[in-house]
């Protein structure tokens, strides 16, 4: 199993205030042979809907010296997990999520958000001193 993310828990904290209940910590993902994990597997009960949305959520810190070459992993992780979810469970969808400060000096450039868009990333955008969701992308 890979190392968790520095904000792991922070990411975790604010899911759970939003309303969501983490059913797996880390989510296995089974693609051919390989044994993969996504950080987090999250439902939540839409009670209007009566409907059960389900998540799953890699956490990304982005702490390094070099954003974009943390990003390059990042894109084909996400990638290769939201290719191995639509074969093992379909209605799942695939976030990333970055804190607030990562977004908004990174995510924000028109080259980021272009690629965001092309490669249909789903973003989960929190504050680490609140410990709470922002937004969702899209």
């Amino acid at each position: 199993m890979s190392a968790r993310d520095a904000y792991h828990g922070i990411v975790k904290t604010a899911l759970q205030k939003d309303g969501w209940l983490i059913t797996h910590d880390p989510y296995p993902l089974q693609a051919g042979s390989f044994d993969l994990a996504i950080d987090l597997g999250v439902e939540k009960i839409i009670a209007a809907q009566r409907k059960e949305r389900k998540i799953a959520v890699e956490i990304k810190s982005f702490l390094g010296s070099s954003r974009i070459s943390q990003f390059y992993g990042a894109l084909g992780q996400f990638i290769t997990y939201r290719t191995a979810l639509e074969i093992q469970e379909k209605e799942r969808t695939l976030y990333l999520a970055v804190s607030n400060d990562v977004y908004e000096k990174f995510f924000i450039t028109p080259f980021i958000q272009s690629l965001v868009k092309k490669n249909q990333l789903y973003l989960m955008i929190y504050d680490i001193e609140q410990e709470v969701i922002e937004q969702w992308q899209p």
